[in-house]
């Protein structure tokens, strides 16, 4: 990343990236050249180079910011001090809000990941990374709720949470949210039994 003598993040660094985040999303991550963001960005290639030494590093670090709102807005609803269930319940409504929100187009991470489809390329990586992240999360807190298969109950989280996410963009936006909700109550108010299959 790279700091101003304030060792602040870079008034240009922020401009690409802000620019590159609103146009990656809404129209897709190779549909967008360099050309384009410079411009939008009212910067030089050589700037943006310099932030940025290629495309998919720009990809990654818009990948990375939306990853670090989504962990800020969990953050804040694990520390208010609410039981592990209504987290649960606050992050599925955060999943919510975006789809019902003006310019949804799905999920950030499954589009790049459908642009980018080898598992080695670093665009890949930085999905998974945040999969596994937003897994790790749901299934401990949903331990933490009393769920005796927690694993599997947040693999039963995410598959929700995309099936949402997609739904979202091609069907009514509140019917998709109210069959969301209601398929996270029934997942919160099930529990599992360990010795069963």
């Amino acid at each position: 990343m790279t700091h101003n003598a304030g060792g602040r993040v870079s008034e240009a660094r922020s401009r690409l990236l802000g620019t590159a985040t609103r146009i990656f999303y809404a129209e897709g991550l190779h549909a967008v050249g360099i050309d384009r963001i410079v411009a939008e960005a009212k910067v030089t290639r050589a700037t943006l180079y310099r932030h940025f030494p290629g495309k998919d590093d720009l990809v990654v670090a818009y990948l990375q910011g939306i990853h670090q709102m989504e962990r800020d807005r969990i953050g804040e609803a694990i520390g208010g001090g609410r039981p592990a269930a209504d987290v649960l319940r606050a992050i599925a409504e955060t999943i919510v809000d975006g789809i019902e929100s003006a310019g949804f187009r799905g999920c950030a991470f499954l589009n790049a990941v459908a642009e980018y489809p080898d598992p080695e390329h670093p665009v890949h990586k930085a999905v998974l990374g945040h999969r596994d992240w937003f897994l790790r999360t749901v299934t401990d807190l949903l331990a933490e709720a009393g769920e005796m298969r927690a694993e599997l109950a947040g693999r039963h989280f995410i598959m929700l949470r995309d099936g949402a996410m997609v739904a979202g963009c091609l069907s009514d936006p509140a019917e998709v949210c109210a069959t969301f909700r209601q398929a996270i109550e029934g997942l919160l108010r099930f529990r599992g039994d360990s010795t069963s299959d």
